[in-house]
């Protein structure tokens, strides 16, 4: 079967009711649209702030490939496991983006009998969040055009604006536009762009912000340009954060939602890992830490990034703390990564799945000896791996000291989860964690930039033309050297390029420009080709996807 018809036969608790028995929250502090989803009260999430955190897992991977790797199958799968142990758990995931549904995924709510439900609604317009975000950054900049338009009081020079505009779909089209042809009525011509509403930097700020007065602080110290005498301009000074904190109302309270056997999920903001930070609300995992005693979360594509993010942005300005890393791998992802292309992996091929180990090997040498957490490998299993593959994979990886335990949560649910399950309960509860950062917080954004690429990418070195590196030190000389650094690149790879496959070493990594994150405080990192809008490829999910005559969705996967 289909996910989407997997998931139409689940069983669904009302929310309501799921939320008072799983984790005590009483009815009147939810927020229900409609029986199966809800948002929470924010003075309640508070008021929770002195109960103890229960033990936070971090879910990630190796590269991603176009075979697929489970994430999130994988995170849904531990924690329906972990339920059926009779453990108290949450799930906390990101909510899924429009842009790669009608792209190439064509959903991102888990899969098989690991999934989040209500499937089609979380995959669709949801509790309309990403909505939310995206009308926010758009007044923001239909404000600055009018203002330039209306007088320019602030002195805006138009040649600087860095405010663009944003979409939740894939439309190439929108990289690069003019706006305001047609006469002096409709503003002042000038070169702008689209990003999808995953990149957007309103995106950052609501999933890093602990309240409204944060929120609103943050969207206050948004850049949206510079003046003729090259001075920052702000949201704030264009006094727009106070209606943009009011779009964003509703969007900041956590969704409640459930999995197909109806472990409670909170599923809140979206951010790409690849060219964004990659993680959930901290608000979300906060929440879900006071409520639970075990929290799933994930973190998007590779450990090199996700996982880095996580741990290198949301816990250092949040003070969560992982106690546990999940690396998902499989069979077919290693032999990719070994150079097999995409028709042959499910054919034997051991020589393949050594040659692409290293990949796997060096994730888990980063998480346990740059960052100290303790690991456990997941192989999201297929049913074409081979005994002999599966046995090869254990021998070759006995020396890092990890378990490698096999999960078939795709077509069990938890119960092809419980031996991860287990293992997951005893590292926790044998092994701690000693979580540590590669760079600290007073060092220059030269050398982050250079420790991130030199010990968690293999590279040789980073380098940036004469333009980008002053841009580099104006950040750095303007006060903002503090901030931590957000890398967007390709996630297929080490390295910037999509094709170099497997665990590269000795590459460069050429910075093609540095954006300030003024309210999400971080700074951006374009490095090689990566671009804030995607594009659809030559078959989009799109064309799959219909409604039927009784208001039934199908095409989703």
């Amino acid at each position: 079967m289909a996910d989407i018809d997997i998931a139409r036969e689940a069983k669904l608790r009302k929310i309501t009711e799921l939320a008072g028995e799983k984790l005590g929250i009483p009815e009147d502090q939810i927020e229900p649209i409609g029986h199966y989803k809800a948002k929470l009260n924010l003075d309640y999430v508070h008021s929770l702030s002195d109960r103890p955190d229960g033990k936070l897992i971090l879910v990630t991977a190796m590269s991603p490939t176009p075979a697929g790797e489970g994430k999130t199958t994988t995170t849904v799968g531990l924690g329906d496991g972990l339920s059926q142990l009779g453990k108290k758990v949450a799930i906390s995931l990101r909510e899924p983006s429009l842009g790669p549904c009608f792209g190439r995924k064509g959903g991102a709510a888990g899969g098989g009998y690991a999934q989040v439900v209500p499937m089609e609604d979380i995959n669709l317009h949801f509790t309309g969040d990403f909505h939310a975000i995206s009308m926010a950054h758009n007044l923001l900049a239909a404000m600055i055009d009018n203002h330039v338009q209306q007088g320019n009081e602030l002195d805006l020079d138009d040649r600087q604006i860095t405010w663009n505009r944003v979409v939740d779909l894939n439309d190439r089209a929108l990289r690069k536009i003019v706006i305001g042809l047609g006469g002096t009525a409709n503003g002042h011509p000038r070169e702008t762009s689209f990003s999808i509403v995953t990149a957007s930097e309103v995106m950052a700020i609501l999933c890093l912000s602990s309240s409204y007065a944060d929120l609103k602080e943050r969207l206050g110290n948004i850049i949206i340009g510079y003046d003729t005498k090259k001075r920052p301009v702000t949201a704030r000074d264009l006094k727009t954060h106070g209606a943009m904190s009011a779009l964003l109302k509703d969007a900041m309270k956590p969704n409640l939602v459930q999995t197909l056997e109806n472990t409670p999920a909170f599923v809140h903001g979206g951010p790409f890992g690849n060219i964004a930070h990659g993680c959930n609300s901290i608000i979300a995992s906060q929440t879900a830490l006071k409520l639970a005693d075990y929290v799933v979360t994930e973190a998007g594509f590779g450990a090199d990034l996700g996982a880095e993010k996580f741990l290198n942005i949301k816990c250092r300005k949040s003070g969560l703390r992982p106690s546990l890393a999940v690396m998902v791998a499989t069979i077919r992802a290693l032999k990719f990564h070994g150079g097999v292309e995409l028709d042959k992996l499910r054919e034997e091929n051991l020589e393949a799945l050594e040659k692409g180990l290293p990949n796997l090997e060096r994730h888990l040498n980063n998480l346990r000896n740059h960052f100290g957490l303790p690991c456990i490998v997941a192989i999201n299993r297929f049913t074409d791996d081979t005994t002999a593959e599966i046995s090869l994979l254990k021998k070759k990886l006995a020396h890092h000291d990890v378990k490698v335990i096999l999960a078939d949560h795709w077509a069990r649910g938890g119960e092809g989860a419980l031996d991860l399950a287990r293992e997951v309960v005893e590292k926790l509860d044998t092994v701690p964690a000693d979580l540590k950062f590669p760079y600290d917080d007073r060092d220059p954004l030269w050398k982050k930039m250079n420790t991130i690429a030199k010990q968690l990418y293999g590279a040789k070195e980073i380098v940036a033309d004469t333009k980008i590196r002053a841009k580099i030190r104006h950040y750095q000389e303007s006060g903002y050297g503090h901030f931590p650094v957000c890398f967007a690149k390709t996630q297929y790879s080490f390295s910037t390029d999509p094709q170099l496959r497997g665990a590269p070493s000795g590459h460069v990594v050429p910075v093609t420009d540095v954006r300030l994150s003024a309210g999400a405080e971080f700074l951006v990192v374009v490095c090689g080709n990566i671009m804030t809008m995607p594009g659809l490829p030559k078959e989009p999910a799109a064309i799959n996807i219909d409604l039927d005559d009784k208001g039934n969705v199908s095409g989703l996967f």
